[in-house]
């Protein structure tokens, strides 16, 4: 279980960040907010909350757990997701909170989360700034998210992949905007998506799958 401490520089005031952990996940979840970025370089895909069964969406970095086919943030064109910019960080109503035994966190290396005069150092402005746009972009994800599954636009999608080598994958769970449900709604629900903003972003999900293929490419060079 984390744990769970309101940050303050009265308690926290010796503690430094180190930079975020360099074992990416192969499947972040994203908010609409960062939809363009993510599109650029990876595919974006829905997935179901297990606890919840309520659907996500996420950026796929590799094809199973533990693979990382884009490398650094800089290698994917500077597109890091918020998510992962904001980890052993928590928003606790209007307050920040910290997993205390996150790795992040160490009294001896990395840079301080205070100055001296006990405001935030830089790299806590920099996870302030990532919580907020958490924050602002949660609710907007979710409409999307809603509008898709009132009209029935979210699709499974089975991803089979067969490599060089022999290797078979296929990727089950996932989900993505239906092109075919699409052009079959009535305009009205056409032009609510448009004036909503949710059209162009069911688009560039769609669009976004032809990084599969990319991945593919990236998974065959570094397995050669």
């Amino acid at each position: 279980m984390p744990n769970i401490e309101l940050l303050s520089p009265q308690a926290h005031g010796q503690l430094r960040i180190r930079p975020a952990g360099t074992d990416t996940p192969h499947f972040v979840q994203v908010l609409v907010s960062e939809f363009a970025a993510a599109a650029a370089c990876c595919p974006i895909l829905f997935t179901k909350e297990p606890s919840t069964g309520s659907f996500y969406a996420g950026a796929m970095f590799g094809f199973k757990p533990g693979e990382n086919l884009l490398g650094s943030a800089e290698e994917r064109g500077g597109f890091n997701p918020l998510m992962l910019q904001r980890e052993g960080f928590f928003m606790a109503e209007r307050h920040i909170a910290i997993d205390r035994d996150h790795s992040r966190f160490s009294e001896r290396d990395g840079e301080p989360l205070f100055d001296e005069g006990q405001g935030p150092g830089n790299s806590l402005r920099a996870i302030q700034r990532a919580l907020g746009e958490i924050h602002a972009g949660l609710e907007p994800t979710a409409k999307f998210i809603e509008a898709l599954v009132a009209l029935k636009l979210i699709e499974p999608i089975d991803v089979s992949l067969k490599f060089e080598d022999g290797e078979r994958l296929t990727l089950q769970g996932l989900y993505t905007v239906s092109l075919d449900q699409l052009r079959d709604i009535d305009d009205a629900a056409v032009l609510r998506l448009f004036r909503a903003g949710h059209l162009q972003l069911a688009y560039t999900v769609t669009s976004s799958l032809k990084q599969i293929p990319r991945l593919v490419r990236l998974r065959e060079r570094r397995r050669g």
